[in-house]
């Protein structure tokens, strides 16, 4: 315990910006500085442009963005919020985790705030809102999960997209037949196969959103046929990861696919950036239901921005919200977001990339739902994720992995 609390206070104490005591020291006089916390350390340069273009318009305003590395934002933050040193504005996780800072008073309210219910569907509020309908953040960005492909190989080799499962399956078996590794995906870091992999391609086999609700509830029971399903789904695509998959790292995947070595990886929208420069033509396809089901997609609500309830500067904070929740702000802001996040908002915005607009293209008329665990299972993300590098290892059978699903449903509900 004692070294776990220390090890905390070294983050807070390598993070003392969010204190900021002496931040207007160096501001122009009039001005309000304010500090926005955030788990995206990556994104630096895009967010810094977005808050340019902020302080343009609001000169008596200036945003810092100072991001925490992303495995210690949650701990980070809280310890930060607990000692009255937390940010002016900050990233909001959603459902539970953002919930949970609403409810101990840190996290400010929302709902009122111009164009927060009114701009934005309400699916795509309902990962920030509580029970009675009040809002701890806005709105701000999307993730999508899809395969993606090499379509310099699939040209040469005569491939066409699958659009079933079994399809997707007899197209792994034809790579590996002539030489090729189909899929890039490993599990030494164990978070993407579970996230990304499975939770990719579950509601193929359970449902959409309203599926969900039912096993949240217990009106389904997680150890039925269409689970034992999507467990049996990744134990037949386990032959045609990489070889020693079990040590290959989330990097290694990425690098596996920017080489040409694996043909496909099953991945989300976040990692479109990284094939900016690869010498091969790449696209996206939706990763397949199992013949005579749906094609769903997992479009996840990633990100929403909110204000410290003990800030300065609450006023300014609010306005800065309203802008995001606003076509002008939003729009802004999709021209400033990374590659392969996307703006929830309820305008069309039209992206200037092509791989993100292909990405978006594989919702049109398919149902979209957030990861199965996010809004009411969160207690199973560690039990799933083992369970599911059990099923590809071959140490337990899809049968006794949903059966394991099932009890720790059980006591979760």
């Amino acid at each position: 315990m004692k070294k776990s609390l220390i090890a905390a206070l070294a983050v807070v104490l390598a993070l003392p910006v969010f204190a900021a005591g002496d931040r207007q020291a160096d501001a122009a006089p009039g001005k309000a500085v304010l500090i926005m916390g955030s788990w995206r350390a990556d994104d630096v340069a895009q967010v810094n442009a977005l808050l340019a273009e902020y302080s343009r318009l609001h000169p008596n305003v200036e945003i810092r963005f100072q991001p925490t590395n992303p495995p210690e934002y949650n701990a980070a933050l809280r310890l930060q919020l607990d000692s009255g040193i937390g940010p002016d504005l900050m990233y909001a996780r959603s459902y539970a985790t953002g919930q949970e800072l609403f409810n101990a008073g840190y996290f400010g309210d929302c709902t009122g705030i111009p164009g927060v219910t009114a701009n934005f569907t309400a699916s795509s509020l309902a990962p920030w809102q509580m029970s009675d309908g009040r809002m701890f953040a806005v709105p701000f960005a999307a993730v999508s999960h899809a395969v993606y492909y090499n379509k310099t190989i699939f040209a040469k080799e005569g491939i066409a997209i699958p659009q079933t499962y079994e399809d997707f399956l007899a197209l792994c078996e034809t790579l590996a037949a002539r030489g090729y590794t189909p899929l890039a995906n490993g599990v030494a870091e164990e978070w993407d196969i579970l996230e990304v992999f499975f939770l990719g391609m579950l509601p193929n086999f359970t449902g959409g959103a309203a599926d969900r609700v039912q096993y949240e509830t217990g009106a389904k029971r997680l150890n039925d046929a269409n689970f034992v399903a999507a467990f049996q789904a990744m134990a037949d695509a386990a032959k045609y990861l990489p070889t020693g998959f079990e040590a290959v790292t989330y990097n290694d995947s990425q690098a596996l696919f920017n080489t040409q070595q694996a043909v496909m990886f099953m991945d989300g929208s976040w990692t479109a950036g990284v094939y900016a420069d690869a010498p091969f033509e790449w696209g996206v396809f939706a990763m397949p239901a199992p013949r005579g089901r749906q094609t769903r997609i997992t479009f996840h609500p990633d990100m929403a921005i909110t204000y410290n309830t003990k800030t300065k500067y609450p006023d300014e904070c609010r306005e800065f919200l309203a802008w995001l929740a606003s076509r002008e702000g939003a729009s802004t802001a999709s021209a400033s977001l990374p590659l392969g996040f996307f703006p929830m908002i309820n305008f069309p915005i039209q992206l200037s990339d092509p791989h993100a607009n292909e990405f978006l293209a594989l919702n049109t008329g398919k149902e979209t739902d957030a990861r199965f665990v996010w809004p009411k299972f969160m207690d199973l993300y560690a039990p799933m994720n083992q369970a599911v590098i059990q099923v590809l290892k071959g140490e337990i059978t899809p049968q006794q992995a949903a059966d394991q699903m099932e009890a720790a449903a059980a006591a979760a509900r």
